[in-house]
């Protein structure tokens, strides 16, 4: 079987899957954006980008302007696909895989005898094995690895990603890829495919174990960030600074305690815990604890935007951010978005928002009555009660005598 790839198509074009289709286009491979976004695909046909992501933009136009990139919502032959959609959860916390099944369905009538299938997207540990049971129950004429282990005509491969937003561009390449195949030669040959782009070291290993390793990272961190979360809400109790108590905690040369925030967001760390949990609810209780403090903590944070609020008389709050992190118009999961929701809910006067990476607002706030996006001049200017969601750089640069005179509440301990 060929280890050449000449032609790849990455389905679903998000802050994973362009970046990616971007990467190997500037390499000289030829790929096939796929979305079903139509405004998306048209949007990177015009060498554009959609998403907030340094040089994203400038790397797709070239690679749009060259002819290697080519944006479409409908899946064509290729020597490797990758699967880069979302994987979001339900109301119950049960894994979603609705996305990634329909991605699936999508390249089955033009797979071809060796083919490659790559998931990306951050699945519950399993999801590559139904991958391969879902294609070949779309393509009976194929085999696959569930059937025929290294000689099977697709070879199907787990690789999940492992990027920041901000530096995705970077890490794509320079980070090291854990590779799971559902045999030796599927691990082999996605590590060839990845080796055309990647810096890193590709780590071969199995595809449940793959699994695994994206939603440990993820849950590690959210159990980091859970602590800290939850030794601010025993600071504001006690009256205690949490952001000089954490600083000086740190002196010690074996603590490394990090900083709390209003909760925590994104589609990996907000989701990917539930994913260990629901596959293992009973041995998963450290895991399913920091997850209940994370997400109690927005909670928190209304109470004391409205205790300012009530207290100061004011009549306009200002919510500054709706990101899930500093500098990304990402608000995926973001607990910004959810305070901002339950102050409009509960508050009788007007609610501005500030969101510099944004011209929009999400559509969980879009249509809330009070809610109102505005620059952050105006923001300063008119509200009585300030609340730092997002340490977003345009606030991190305000004059702190604006500030003078206002309720502050600062979730990232930025202006302390």
């Amino acid at each position: 079987m060929s280890l050449k790839f000449e032609k790849i198509c990455v389905i679903g074009l998000g802050y994973v899957g362009l970046p990616t289709a971007a990467v190997f286009a500037s390499r000289g491979v030829q790929v096939i954006g796929v979305d079903t976004n139509l405004a998306t695909v048209e949007t990177i046909n015009q060498g554009k980008v959609h998403i907030v992501e340094p040089d994203l933009d400038i790397m797709v136009n070239g690679a749009v302007s060259t002819g290697k990139l080519q944006a479409t919502s409908t899946p064509q032959t290729a020597d490797a696909y990758i699967i880069a959609v979302p994987t979001p959860f339900k109301d119950d916390h049960k894994p979603d895989l609705s996305f990634v099944k329909d991605a699936a369905l999508s390249i089955a009538p033009v797979l071809e005898a060796g083919a490659l299938v790559i998931i990306e997207s951050t699945c519950p540990v399993g999801t590559t094995d139904k991958v391969s049971q879902w294609l070949a129950g779309a393509r009976s004429d194929l085999s696959f690895p569930h059937q025929a282990a290294d000689d099977a005509d697709v070879q199907i491969s787990h690789s999940p990603e492992r990027v920041l937003p901000g530096k995705v561009l970077l890490e794509l390449v320079r980070n090291d890829r854990v590779i799971g195949g559902m045999s030796r030669r599927c691990a082999e040959r996605t590590a060839a495919l990845y080796k055309i782009a990647v810096e890193g070291e590709c780590l071969l290993t199995t595809a449940a174990t793959a699994e695994l390793v994206k939603l440990s990272e993820n849950a590690y961190r959210d159990v980091n960030i859970a602590f800290a979360n939850e030794l601010s809400l025993i600071a504001d109790k006690m009256d205690i600074n949490v952001w000089e108590a954490i600083e000086l905690a740190n002196h010690h040369p074996r603590v490394n305690i990090l900083q709390p925030g209003p909760g925590v967001g994104g589609h990996c760390i907000a989701v990917d815990p539930w994913f260990i949990a629901d596959g293992a609810p009973d041995e998963s209780p450290l895991i399913q604890s920091a997850r209940k403090v994370n997400d109690g903590k927005p909670g928190h944070v209304v109470k004391q935007i409205l205790a300012a609020a009530k207290e100061s008389g004011a009549t306009t709050i200002a919510c500054l951010g709706l990101a899930y992190k500093a500098n990304i118009d990402d608000m995926r999961e973001s607990p910004a978005v959810e305070i901002t929701a339950a102050l409009a809910d509960a508050f009788d006067g007007e609610v501005l928002v500030v969101e510099p990476n944004s011209p929009n607002l999400p559509e969980a706030l879009a249509e809330s009555e009070g809610i109102k996006l505005t620059d952050l001049e105006t923001a300063l200017n008119k509200a009585q009660v300030i609340a730092l969601l997002v340490d977003h750089q345009e606030f991190k640069d305000i004059d702190k005598s604006r500030l003078e005179g206002k309720a502050v509440i600062d979730t990232r301990g930025i202006w302390r």
